[in-house]
């Protein structure tokens, strides 16, 4: 096929919240393009229907739905402070029916292989059919390839898994069960093992600010949103004296101190934990060293007899269907300029590559903007994109 062959229409790939985004973006400025969906049904893994889906009963959202919404779409009133998972994917169910999305997504479809040839890309699918399109939007998501620690694959008489296979509590009734890893998802299943477990356990290798989800009666996202727009520096000090007044020494309950300011990380929305901590249905053990037969060994030589241990330690970052080379990979994650355009590559974008503190939909909304501008002045006025491609190939990763 030749470059004056393919057609300007761009390839979105994932119907989760960010192709969801990007889809409506490029419906309402006139860019036409298709979404390909390996999955039967738009979510991502808010959907928990969907294979290699880390999605569990208890996952909520950690942030609240007056500051997580997309932008002319808010959640329905009847939703409470901080939705569930399951009424997250009905709200994205809705969101594609509102807008017409459903018409444009290839479901069941994967995208196993992509070739750059001069101005456009081949797209391999599944199928075997190979589709032209002039752009690829690269927006599978961060968290599918679950990486577990090297020791894991010791020698011990329980089971070790990822948490991404983790479905329900009722998983852990009648075991003692170790969560490695204090992300927001490991609190939140920490907090089911409290509840269900003979005796549970989270080992965590650094301490960690902990945000309850509530200030003063307000969701916390709102609460900061409502208050004055400070200078970091005094944020820190603010959010830092209120967190101290509110949750006390946090090594009281066995948690190490944080090693940063409040921000420099982030920190953890939850209120449970510390319940669970305070209470006893939970202890805190420092990071593992090693595992020994019916035990675990930490690295402060404790070991703690163990059936099930659930490694929340996060995912690799993968485009699969991409050559890495298409990529600057830095640190294990693609370096982007304003984390959405490649260097040297005007036909590839990602998007949801980047980790927020909350309130995601609504940056994939101005991140999609920013795409589909850069799209319309490609397609459109090439003199403008011309400049914007010099300002492109000067970023230094």
């Amino acid at each position: 096929m030749t470059a004056s062959s393919i057609p300007n229409r761009a390839c979105i790939v994932g119907a989760g919240p960010g192709g969801l985004a990007l889809a409506r973006t490029f419906k309402l400025l006139g860019i036409d393009f298709d979404i390909l969906e390996r999955h039967s049904d738009v979510g991502g893994i808010w959907d928990a229907e969907n294979p290699g889906s880390p999605m569990y009963a208890s996952a909520h959202f950690i942030s609240s739905k007056t500051q997580s919404h997309y932008t002319d779409f808010p959640m329905p009133d009847d939703y409470p402070d901080y939705p569930s998972n399951k009424q997250i994917h009905s709200y994205m169910q809705a969101f594609a029916h509102e807008y017409g999305l459903y018409d444009e997504i290839t479901f069941n479809t994967e995208v196993v292989e992509t070739k750059f040839e001069k101005d456009g890309w081949q797209v391999t699918l599944s199928t075997g059919e190979t589709r032209p399109y002039r752009w690829l939007i690269c927006v599978n998501g961060t968290n599918w390839h679950p990486t577990l620690p090297d020791w894991a694959d010791g020698p011990f008489d329980g089971d070790v898994r990822h948490a991404n296979s983790f479905r329900h509590m009722d998983e852990f009734r009648g075991k003692r069960v170790l969560i490695v890893g204090a992300g927001n998802s490991g609190c939140d299943i920490a907090c089911d093992a409290a509840a269900a477990a003979d005796d549970a356990f989270i080992s965590l290798r650094r301490g960690y600010h902990f945000i309850p989800k509530h200030l003063m009666g307000k969701p916390a996202d709102v609460f900061a949103h409502e208050g004055p727009h400070l200078p970091m520096w005094l944020t820190q000090k603010v959010f830092g004296l209120l967190l101290r007044f509110i949750n006390g020494d946090l090594t009281r309950l066995g948690l190490p101190a944080p090693d940063h300011k409040i921000f420099e990380s982030h920190p953890i929305l939850n209120t449970q934990l510390l319940h669970y901590l305070g209470h006893g249905d939970i202890k805190a053990k420092g990071d593992v060293d090693h595992l020994d037969g019916q035990h675990v060994v930490f690295k402060d030589g404790s070991r703690e007899e163990i059936d099930l241990v659930l490694c929340a330690t996060g995912y690799e970052w993968k485009i699969p269907y991409v050559d890495p080379s298409e990529f600057t990979w830095k640190a294990g994650r693609p370096d982007l300029y304003m984390n959405l355009f490649v260097k040297g590559h005007a036909n590839l974008f990602s998007l949801g590559f980047m980790e927020t503190n909350g309130g995601a939909y609504k940056l994939f909304d101005n991140m999609s903007d920013l795409i589909a501008r850069a799209i319309l002045a490609e397609r459109d006025q090439p003199k403008q994109a011309k400049r914007f491609h010099k300002r492109l190939a000067s970023y230094q990763p």
